[in-house]
């Protein structure tokens, strides 16, 4: 708004005659000032994409110097405080954000808003995994890379598979996220949330058989539990809304809480620059041969990036443009430094400050929205994540000789768009669910350490599409909201018309009114109480 009244003056000005002085728009001094107050705007941005552009430098240039793993530990530092300092502001983020959000909407808003949103969530989800299917399909990441192995990539450290799961244990542990104890999660172990894992116990039967019974157990891994908190916190704004005004101080402490946190917000936003530069610069140091890996793996790098491209530089747009009629581009040239956040820290946890800090001041978004909307995104919306896991799988099928069936393809669409639900908002999360996948499918996981070995590659376009999407999904509530406020405003204001005249003939016909002052103001409560106590 602020921009466009700029430049409403500045055609007014421009109308009106030829402006005298240095400072004109028409002199250099004029452009000048333009120019230093638009690098003052997007400061903040240029250095974002600048740290992402130097630390690919730094990388390249101390690739030769063969740093040791100390040596590299020490590069990567400050880009580990960059990660310590958004996971520090997340939980007070999610939480007073949502409880905010959810208390400042009616029942009704708050209902229709989750409603489209998890219309929304869930139509991209399944077109993403759509897209990917069919696009591995069509490239063939598998093929001719049968007698592919891990060792062959040089990146013998980069960690095991993850263990296999049970179908049905990934959607009970689900549940187990959604209802667990929010407030122990986030308090006492934010760091951690529950799995399930396996023990294997061994029984002899009578006739001297040794049986094997995998028995599942919980187990703590590394990972906040965003799920939970979201559920504790849209639940606890919702009580305080029931509550009345004897939840409106409260309602008052998570909104002032939630000022605090973003102020603390835009401070680290200053700090990303020099993080990213080295996040990123430590990446490229850290591997081995970067060549090696792009040919034996390239064509699977390739189908994922370009289902990237395709669903964040078309779908999404186009579904944001059918619902708005409005830019989408222009909408996203706000939020470059998100998007460069993204792509260097792959977590959509991590850039969720950054995001909601930018999609408030730069596209105007109401906070209701964008606080209501952004941390559910975070949690449940994986477009990116859905196109990477369902190429993935297709690309192991075709590695192992398996030809896929209809029944196969679909369980693949439908688990990939249920599994991202809750999926881990943190570097390599995404790994993690294509074991669900390929359980479903019947399909071995021991070549997951393939994909592991790319994934520093592949989860940074992953992160940047998911984030895409739930920036998007936030512009098209905000606009949906804005016209059904209109609409609504529009019909309050027929009937307070319609009522006018109903209040004077009501003053008219009042005998106390009439008598005393037909023609006067209306009387106070304490004299119409007055007149009817003498009456």
């Amino acid at each position: 708004m602020e921009k466009s009244n700029e430049t409403n003056g500045y055609l007014d000005s421009a109308q009106a005659g030829p402006a005298a002085g240095p400072g004109a728009p028409g002199t250099a001094a004029g452009r000048a000032g333009r120019c230093a107050g638009f690098l003052r705007r997007q400061a903040l941005v240029l250095l974002t994409v600048s740290g992402v552009l130097a630390g690919a430098g730094l990388g390249a240039a101390l690739r030769g110097l063969s740093l040791s793993r100390t040596q590299v530990t020490y590069l990567a530092f400050p880009g580990e405080m960059l990660l310590r300092m958004l996971r520090m502001i997340i939980l007070p983020l999610v939480v007073c954000s949502l409880v905010s959000g959810a208390a400042s909407l009616d029942a009704s808003a708050l209902g229709r808003l989750g409603g489209i949103a998890v219309a929304y969530f869930g139509l991209t989800t399944l077109s993403a995994s759509a897209l990917a299917v069919a696009l591995a399909f069509i490239i063939k990441p598998g093929s001719g890379a049968q007698t592919l192995q891990s060792s062959d990539l040089g990146l013998e450290d980069s960690g095991p598979p993850p263990v296999p799961k049970e179908t049905v244990d990934s959607f009970l542990d689900l549940a187990r996220l959604v209802f667990t104890c929010a407030l122990t999660v986030g308090f006492s172990s934010s760091s951690s949330q529950y799995a399930t894992d396996y023990r294997v116990a061994n029984y002899s039967t009578s006739s001297g058989n040794v049986t094997h019974e995998k028995i599942p157990m919980g187990t703590e891994i590394e990972g906040m539990n965003i799920l939970g908190l979201v559920l504790f916190a849209l639940v606890l704004g919702v009580a305080l809304k029931k509550l009345g005004s004897e939840g409106e101080d409260l309602i008052r402490f998570f909104n002032s809480l939630n000022e605090a946190t973003m102020v603390l917000v835009s401070w680290i936003m200053w700090y990303v620059p020099v993080g990213i530069m080295f996040l990123v610069g430590s990446k490229i140091v850290e591997m081995k041969d970067i060549i090696v890996l792009v040919t034996s793996l390239g064509k699977y790098i390739f189908a994922s990036i370009l289902g990237h491209v395709i669903h964040g530089g078309i779908v999404l747009p186009l579904i944001y443009f059918v619902f708005t009629r409005r830019n989408p581009f222009g909408f996203l040239l706000g939020l470059l430094a998100p998007f460069a956040t993204a792509f260097a820290t792959c977590s959509s946890s991590a850039t969720l400050p950054s995001m909601m800090k930018c999609i408030e001041e730069n596209n105007g978004v109401d906070k209701r929205i964008s606080r209501f909307i952004l941390p559910i995104g975070a949690t449940v919306n994986m477009d990116g994540a859905a196109i990477f896991q369902c190429v993935a799988t297709v690309f192991i099928a075709q590695l192992n000789n398996v030809e896929l069936n209809a029944g196969q393809i679909f369980t693949i669409l439908v688990t990939a768009t249920a599994s991202s639900v809750g999926a881990a908002g943190v570097p390599a999360g995404g790994v993690l669910t294509i074991a669900i996948i390929l359980e479903a499918i019947g399909l071995p996981t021991h070549d997951l350490s393939l994909i592991l070995a790319v994934d520093w590659i592949v989860d940074r376009t992953t992160t940047v599409v998911n984030v895409e999407g739930d920036a998007l999904g936030a512009g098209i509530l905000h606009h949906l909201n804005q016209k059904a406020t209109k609409k609504g405003g529009q019909e309050l204001a027929e009937v307070k018309v319609e009522a006018i005249p109903n209040c004077k003939s009501e003053e008219e016909t009042s005998p106390l009114v009439t008598h005393q002052n037909p023609r006067g103001p209306v009387a106070s409560a304490p004299e119409l109480e007055s007149k009817e106590s003498v009456l």
